[in-house]
């Protein structure tokens, strides 16, 4: 599913303009990412949460080249299911 495909899904279920729906998609994505920006945790009941993982820097290595390569510490994004979604999804 695209983003595309979430507004319009929304405009259908909430019966309004898609438009609209393409702005409220797109204000929950932007608060999303302003919260892992500001390292906040987002949990969302029955579905699932996201928090930044930190990892450290290490030695990495070009597949191409065999190079070893510095890898910079970074953060990323990383979402855990919920338990209901998991119930949900399993059958």
């Amino acid at each position: 599913m695209t983003k595309t495909d979430l507004a319009d899904l929304t405009a259908k279920k909430a019966g309004i303009p898609y438009v609209r729906a393409e702005a409220v998609v797109d204000t929950i994505f932007d608060a999303m990412v302003e919260a892992l920006l500001k390292n906040d945790r987002i949990e969302i009941r029955d579905f699932g949460t996201f928090v930044n993982r930190s990892y450290g820097a290490y030695k990495g290595r070009n597949p191409r080249t065999g190079a070893v390569i510095d890898v910079g510490e970074k953060r990323m994004p990383h979402f855990k299911a919920g338990k209901v979604l998991k119930e949900r999804i399993k059958g």
